[in-house]
């Protein structure tokens, strides 16, 4: 007699039969676009639209771009729509994208490493006073930033950059972006290891290569071999960190899935010790594990921090070694702690060769096309005709002989640039803010230098290292939950019960082998018009309760609310 089949325990219901569309990763089978910016990249590579903004929107203007193309594509070549002036904040979120554009464009100059000749930063700098009204800012990862570009001006813009080795490839877009270097590599004397040939590898490989030119979103790298630990590898999707391996001596640490915006996440370890030979094809291997894994369903998702914090750092390592590299990685140390307080090089350092660079600070960033020309202008007269961007939004000039030093400090302080700064003008950062920025909701740059004036006037004793970071909206281009004092731009009211610009404070933020975001007390808020008072009331406070040697983050981290208020 032929068996019986057993009943089922209990009536379950059963789910609607459907397709599961998953996350969309590609490695999975999931192909369809998910949302519109999916369906726009698989409709065309960004890299493509460059043809079509030399050879018919720089000739019939900005009305003819193609929406898909303003708003997407032209990210690819480092264009983004700048704000329309006068909008204010609140209408940030509510108007539509061709509400908020202006016929104007920001242009992002990528920079990797760091690296300029006195010749491409004059040529920068003509750019900017003959096409972008004078603009150019210094970004907080190492790049140069236009604005006020009219489309009609880019394939003049394109022409004059490449004739000196520089490009806007995919300085924007869901790209490889501009790779961070130590800006004193090659030069330190203190240095684990020179990054710069794995930088230039990775450029010739992967910017501007239509295998990695359609990623879930952005993709940031870093490469240091500097003790100082200074190009906030602990933020970027992939980092290499100078480290000594006991037995293969100098190489990298590897590091995946940092970033910041509204969803916080520091990198973490995969334990692996890299020569700096293989950086390249590590860069490709989790470069490319992004591209196929990552998730493309939802945009807020889409950054490979959430990918690494699903998958954990054991599986993301084993993933990379068995279906990417093809080989086991050595297992290696972590980086020691970072060597000084500051790691922005600011100030006269001896080379290794003998010589010395000077690193000097603009107030957050914010430079004009004819200083950069004299920066060039004084680079070429005093040094080797080298000069390096950092990532905290500072320059350095290389090659100085100890007999032109003096006169190359004079210079630069007599542009209002500082080689020895407050701590608030070498801390202060800020994003670009409600003055060009369609995200923003306040405005940042004139009130981050207007913050340092005040500082200066009011608590000129004031000497602890101390990083201020403003932000004009939650999207942390200006790293706010990792600084001392962060402030995220928002709307609040004040005493009268009218909406103004201010900001929601982060306190004691950090990065480093301490690295950690800041806590946020309940209810802090101040306006803009506060800032100044709010700053040095807490300042202060820290000054009379901090313990010997104690950091800012660390006081913030055991104050009260109340002391923090």
């Amino acid at each position: 007699m032929a068996a019986t089949p057993e009943k089922p325990a209990a009536a379950t219901p059963r789910r609607k039969a459907g397709r599961h569309r998953g996350e969309g990763q590609w490695a999975v089978g999931h192909f369809t676009p998910l949302n519109g910016n999916e369906q726009f990249k698989k409709d065309d590579d960004g890299l493509n639209v460059r043809t079509r903004i030399e050879t018919i929107y720089s000739k019939r203007g900005f009305d003819s771009i193609d929406p898909n193309d303003l708003r997407g594509r032209m990210r690819w070549w480092g264009l983004y729509t700048q704000r329309r002036q006068g909008i204010d904040g609140g209408k940030t979120a509510i108007l539509e994208p061709e509400e908020l554009d202006d016929e104007y464009f920001m242009l992002r100059v990528r920079i990797d490493g760091g690296r300029l000749t006195t010749e491409q930063l004059r040529v920068i700098g003509e750019i900017s006073q003959e096409f972008a009204r004078g603009t150019a800012d210094l970004t907080d990862r190492q790049n140069i930033q236009y604005h006020w570009i009219r489309i009609e001006d880019v394939p003049e813009i394109w022409r004059r950059l490449e004739e000196v080795g520089l490009s806007t490839t995919e300085a924007c877009g869901d790209t490889p972006r501009v790779i961070l270097g130590s800006p004193v590599a090659g030069v330190a004397e203190n240095e684990i290891i020179d990054g710069s040939p794995a930088i230039d590898e990775i450029q010739r490989r992967f910017i501007g290569n239509p295998d990695f030119s359609n990623l879930p979103r952005k993709f940031k790298a870093a490469v240091s071999g500097s003790p100082q630990l200074d190009v906030a590898h602990e933020i970027n999707d992939i980092a290499f960190v100078g480290v000594n391996h006991p037995e293969h001596g100098p190489g990298f640490d590897l590091w995946v899935g940092g970033g910041l915006s509204t969803n916080p996440k520091l990198g973490v370890r995969l334990g692996a010790w890299v020569p700096v030979d293989e950086v390249p094809d590590v860069f490709g291997g989790v470069i490319g594990i992004f591209r196929d894994y990552g998730y493309r369903r939802l945009r807020n998702r889409a950054r490979l921090k959430f990918l690494v914090a699903d998958w954990g750092p054991e599986k993301f390592r084993q993933v990379l070694e068995d279906e990417y590299l093809k080989y086991k990685l050595v297992d290696g140390p972590a980086p020691e702690q970072p060597a000084g307080t500051w790691r922005d090089h600011l100030g006269v350092h001896r080379q290794k060769d003998g010589r010395f660079y000077v690193g000097f600070a603009p107030r957050v960033g914010r430079v004009d096309g004819a200083t950069l020309t004299k920066i060039a202008d004084l680079a070429g007269a005093h040094g080797s005709g080298r000069l390096r961007t950092t990532a905290e939004q500072k320059m350095i000039v290389l090659d100085v002989e100890e007999a032109q030093v003096e006169s190359l400090v004079a210079g630069l302080e007599a542009l209002d640039l500082r080689v020895t700064p407050s701590p608030f003008r070498r801390g202060t950062m800020a994003c670009t803010g409600i003055e060009f920025c369609k995200l923003a909701i306040v405005e940042t740059k004139a009130r981050g230098a207007s913050l340092i004036d005040e500082l200066e006037r009011r608590i000129p004793e004031f000497d602890e290292p101390i990083t201020i970071n403003i932000n004009g909206c939650p999207n942390a281009c200006a790293r706010i939950q990792v600084a001392d004092i962060g402030l995220k731009g928002q709307l609040v009211l004040d005493g009268e019960g009218n909406q103004v610009e201010g900001f929601q404070v982060h306190l004691g933020g950090a990065l480093g082998l301490e690295a950690g975001f800041g806590r946020k007390v309940r209810g802090l808020k101040v306006t803009s018009a506060e800032l100044p008072d709010y700053v040095e009331r807490v300042l202060l406070r820290f000054q009379e309760q901090r313990e010997d040697g104690e950091r800012f983050a660390t006081w913030a981290a055991r104050a009260s609310d109340g002391d923090l208020s």
